[in-house]
């Protein structure tokens, strides 16, 4: 019997060099090396938490979510095979480099991208604007991505896999957007729900564990 209730995948996007194996690092290992490594095609995180809804649902108890934390190429040549990959994930952390503004220019190419392939037409996304503690330079300015955010309706964070910077929390704030998701969605073929989509809640888990609730 599987040591978790759901089974969820994140997606990683973004440019190459934006940092989004470092971020998948840090939330995952908290660990961070600034040597710059590649990703050639697709690898992948795990982690597992304890999710509690603030909102309520899931009869207000902890469930033990396993994060599959996929981080993919951000080459052109490695678009046809990563995109391969979007259908089966459940949320999508896209990246960009705010000391890179081409990186943030390219974010509507992504989520046209996401448009094509997600799993339906408005998943749930959030913007990070990463390497924050290169502050000095800055490229794309806090209020110019927000603007960008806002007019795409997603939540946006200036994260620091160097630091830890939001990086918890972004992630923290993705998987309760697609918790609620889970938890309002009565035909469950609308979302990739691993394991036949049935929820098998262990009664035995303490009350005082950790908990993640919306703080987008």
């Amino acid at each position: 019997m599987a040591d978790y209730d759901y089974l969820i995948k994140f997606l990683a996007l973004g440019d190459s060099g934006v940092g989004k194996t470092s971020f998948l690092h840090r939330y995952t290992d908290n660990t961070f090396t600034g040597q710059f490594i590649s990703t050639v095609g697709i690898d992948f995180k795990e982690k597992k938490v304890v999710y509690k809804s603030a909102r309520g649902g899931f009869g207000g108890r902890g469930q033990r979510v396993l994060l599959q934390l996929w981080d993919t190429a951000g080459q052109e040549r490695f678009r046809s095979l990563t995109t391969a990959f979007f259908r089966d994930a459940m949320g999508f952390i896209l990246i960009f480099d705010i000391t890179n503004e081409q990186s943030f220019l390219n974010i509507r190419d992504w989520l046209s991208q996401l448009k094509v392939h997600a799993y339906c037409d408005a998943p749930d996304i959030i913007l990070c604007g990463n390497k924050a503690d290169l502050e000095n330079r800055r490229q794309v300015s806090t209020a110019r991505a927000k603007q960008l955010a806002d007019q795409l309706g997603l939540p946006y964070f200036e994260t620091s896999a160097c630091t830890s910077t939001h990086v918890e929390k972004s992630v923290d704030c993705l998987l309760d957007m697609v918790m609620q998701r889970i938890n309002q969605t009565v035909d469950t073929d609308q979302m990739p729900i691993e394991g036949g989509g049935g929820i098998s809640i262990d009664h035995s888990l303490s009350p005082s564990a950790s908990t993640y609730c919306a703080n987008c």
